[in-house]
């Protein structure tokens, strides 16, 4: 296995993803960054190369106390899909930036989601499962019976 460390890893995959995640004029990217502190997020327009809203915890408007947590991601996330929408953003396409989908960057995207960025696609937090009756399990065979090895009996 060659010696590559995480960030060189991260690096990586971020560009297979840029590969194919793209933002359009229509439907702009909303990338995010996040560091062991802070948490970015902005809306880009490639074909322009322009951004068209950003957020991050470095902001004092937001007020957030620590960035490296969970409920910092909830609150940009809600502050870019706020921005986005504003600027007549209302659907975007993810780039998770090569980090994996969980934790702070799962936060932000939920977040964004439940403030009415990409309206299509359901918070799965927020939309209560619908339980199924159990089907009837099936009545237990009965358990066939181990046949007892016979000795063999060898020359003596």
């Amino acid at each position: 296995m060659a010696n590559r460390n995480r960030a060189e890893v991260r690096t990586a995959v971020h560009k297979r993803i840029r590969n194919k995640v793209r933002g359009t004029g229509e439907r702009p990217r909303l990338a995010v960054y996040r560091s062991l502190n802070h948490i970015y997020a902005q809306v880009i327009d490639d074909d322009k190369a322009q951004t068209v809203a950003s957020a991050s915890t470095t902001e004092k408007s937001l007020g957030v106390k620590s960035g490296g947590n969970i409920e910092a991601a909830k609150k940009i996330g809600q502050a870019i899909a706020e921005r986005a929408l504003a600027a007549g953003v209302s659907s975007v396409v993810f780039d998770r930036g090569g980090y994996l989908y969980h934790g702070r960057v799962k936060a932000l995207t939920d977040a964004a989601r439940a403030a009415g960025l990409n309206k299509g696609e359901a918070v799965a937090e927020e939309t209560p499962a619908v339980e199924e009756p159990a089907a009837p399990e099936p009545e237990a065979k009965p358990k066939k019976e181990k046949k007892a090895k016979k000795e063999k009996s060898g020359k003596e």
